[in-house]
């Protein structure tokens, strides 16, 4: 016997349940969460490193193994590592193409997996110059963002995601925040002149069906997003946000709709007078916490976007 709690109108009363009548599975899925694998394509005495944290997750009919202990429809999370781990030694190519193989194989192989999410991080190498030349298998780590992707499968539908995170940008002046309602608890200044900082995250929904040069798309979409960074008065980052997504979609129509969440790294100017000194926006404090977290979504009127996909992603982007 089971104590729930029930609630008419404004009244919060304790009932008296018997058994588990009424109380269903609902939503599922499972698979190995960050499998780390590197290939390196020796072929020639210069090598080419691949570096991706792969996660795999199948959704289908499991039923029987949460109702009834039965795994005869589990494909192990340690199998589903392996095949990762098998498919990479065929190449990655882009990590977009690599979910997808994925996602065909664990449809096409088990009839009851009938989708699935499939994610990848991807972490850029470039080679160590010595000697004035790139070393043919030495290698520095990039560090300007991590590259994401992503993909959704139901039946035979497939949703193709690609991104990147922790891409930090800043510009010094060409941005102002002014205009906003104030009330007894503002205490923020109107500025035409900040510093505007963030740490971008996106992720973009192709087209589906489209064949894409992935690799060449994130190059270049990434090159437009840091320019439109860069472009015209932002009069607040949320407008900045609008302004790279547009371009990105006016220069891709394989691109669906951009997503993107941005948090506001604030630059507040210290005050320097206590000192005898002036402070022309020169000396600035660098907050890390508490920020302004901007997220919202681009897209091409009249073209439906699949929320439910979306919110399969775990996060707004």
């Amino acid at each position: 016997m089971t104590d729930i709690l029930t609630r008419s109108d404004d009244t919060v009363n304790l009932e008296n349940v018997t058994g588990s009548a009424g109380i269903v599975l609902g939503a599922n899925q499972y698979g190995k969460a960050e499998v780390r694998v590197v290939k390196v394509t020796r072929d020639t005495a210069r090598h080419e490193i691949e570096d991706l944290n792969v996660t795999s997750q199948l959704r289908g009919d499991f039923a029987g193994a949460h109702l009834d202990g039965d795994n005869a429809h589990v494909v192990a999370t340690d199998t589903q590592k392996n095949t990762i781990f098998a498919f990479a030694r065929d190449g990655v190519g882009s990590p977009e193409q690599f979910l997808l193989r994925l996602a065909d194989h664990f449809t096409g192989s088990f009839e009851w997996v009938t989708g699935g999410r499939w994610l990848a991080e991807s972490y850029a190498w470039e080679r160590i110059v010595a000697h004035g030349e790139g070393h043919d298998h030495s290698f520095v780590r990039k560090g300007q963002e991590v590259r994401t992707a992503a993909v959704v499968a139901d039946g035979d539908e497939r949703h193709v995601f690609a991104g990147l995170k922790d891409l930090t940008v800043l510009k010094t002046t060409g941005s102002g925040f002014e205009g906003y309602p104030r009330d007894r608890y503002t205490t923020l200044p109107e500025t035409t002149d900040r510093i505007l900082a963030t740490s971008v995250s996106t992720r973009w929904r192709y087209v589906p069906g489209v064949e894409v040069d992935y690799n060449a798309v994130y190059e270049s979409v990434k090159a437009i997003l840091l320019e439109a960074f860069t472009e015209n008065y932002s009069a607040a980052l949320q407008t900045t946000l609008f302004e790279m997504g547009q371009a990105a979609l006016v220069a891709h129509p394989e691109l669906a709709e951009i997503r993107f969440s941005m948090p506001n790294k604030h630059h507040f100017v210290v005050d320097l007078e206590p000192f005898g000194l002036d402070n022309p926006n020169e000396v600035f404090y660098a907050s890390d916490r508490s920020y302004g977290l901007i997220e919202a979504s681009v897209e091409r009127e009249g073209v439906e976007s699949p929320a439910a996909v979306w919110a399969s992603l775990g996060s707004f982007c």
